[in-house]
């Protein structure tokens, strides 16, 4: 499993900051004038990124979101790879693009590569963004799924100390929040660590079907034993953090946007944080469909997005960390103040890095997802 440390993730950014790309109208050279953008629910609705770029181009965005990776793969599927123009997929996820040739390769004469972190540009390779020897992934942003709580509720929990296991103690009935798919890594974690369930920190998941079996097995094992702590289920960043503002959890397995801006917007009692098992670590990439109609206008709108004060914006207003080389020179004091607080020091360095998904493992998963849920 490769892993990347906080310098290797910002070093670039702060020591090679690119000049900011002025773009103009003739920078997007096809006919329709619009492109076709195909992003997760939260990435533009609270900033005015979009616009920006029409204002500087010309150029039409028409926007489309979806929730989950499963929902962008089976309808980019269910279109034959047409479309949309630009795509954000999870990088592990990428294989099962591939298999059915939905992505074309990045046009790297065309996409400013020198604006995106190096380390991560490179790392990413290990981690589903190319597929026989030819890339098509983009790093574009990263994060984590670690744990929000109330701190009024677990007043001595602190980031990096708190424990996937605090998520099931007795005398919290129903005041868990937990998302299916990835609640058996989180678990695995807790249960490797513990000795209860070794599996190599859950990587044992994926080497085979028989070693990923016996782990989901395990792992529902004690979730049906704990269940009675679980309060709601999520599957996207509206129901996440529903979970805490309107079902009761108070503490809970989630993305890193929920527990920081639940602390920014709602209520300062809240908190995000990893575990000391290690946080589960994504990086959502930008990608082009096979099929894409309006070429021209993704290449500008990708390379508009890698600017530096431009991903800042994406960062402060959404709460993920941006790829883009520079981006940490801009980010607003609040932003600054969140990253710190939920990865002290040594909680980068023990991230489990999702790895690509095998078609056993994602067979497993929803068998495993399903019984829980009728558990």
């Amino acid at each position: 499993m490769t892993r990347f440390s906080r310098r290797d993730l910002m070093k670039a950014g702060a020591l090679a900051v690119a000049a900011p790309v002025v773009l103009r109208a003739h920078d997007a050279l096809a006919s329709s004038g619009s492109v076709d953008v195909y992003a997760w629910g939260d990435y533009f609705d609270k900033n005015t990124l979009l616009a920006d770029f029409t204002n500087a181009t010309g150029v039409k965005v028409n926007l489309s979101t979806y929730g989950s990776n499963e929902e962008a793969e089976n309808k980019l599927r269910a279109a034959g790879g047409k479309g949309f123009d630009l795509l954000f997929p999870s990088v592990d996820t990428g294989p099962n693009y591939y298999k059915d040739g939905l992505l074309q390769p990045i046009d790297e004469a065309k996409f400013k590569a020198a604006q995106v972190i190096p380390s991560i540009y490179r790392n990413s390779l290990t981690l589903g963004a190319a597929y026989r020897g030819k890339r098509y992934l983009v790093p574009f942003d990263w994060g984590t799924e670690g744990i929000t709580w109330d701190s009024s509720k677990f007043p001595d929990k602190k980031s990096g100390e708190i424990s996937y296991g605090d998520m099931w103690l007795a005398g919290h009935p129903k005041q868990t929040a937990i998302r299916q798919k990835s609640v058996f890594n989180g678990v695995a974690l807790y249960l490797d660590a513990t000795g209860e369930l070794k599996s190599d920190r859950g990587l044992d998941l994926y080497k085979s079907e028989a070693e990923s079996r016996r782990v989901f097995e395990g792992v529902l094992k004690y979730l049906v034993a704990h269940k009675g702590n679980i309060g709601a289920y999520w599957n996207n960043a509206t129901e996440a953090t529903a979970a805490f503002t309107d079902a009761g959890a108070t503490i809970g397995q989630t993305w890193d946007t929920t527990g920081i801006l639940l602390h920014r917007k709602t209520d300062k009692k809240w908190r995000y944080g990893m575990p000391k098992e290690g946080g589960l670590a994504w990086t959502d990439t930008l990608a082009i469909p096979a099929g894409a109609a309006n070429l021209e206008q993704a290449y500008a709108l990708a390379n508009f997005l890698y600017q530096p004060e431009i991903a800042a914006k994406f960062a402060n207003t959404t709460g993920y960390n941006s790829a883009a080389a520079g981006a940490g020179q801009y980010l607003s004091a609040e932003a600054r103040e969140d990253f710190e607080a939920a990865y002290p020091a040594g909680t980068i360095d023990n991230l489990f890095w999702w790895p690509m998904q095998t078609d056993f493992y994602a067979k497993l998963r929803a068998e495993y997802v399903e019984k829980l849920t009728n558990s």
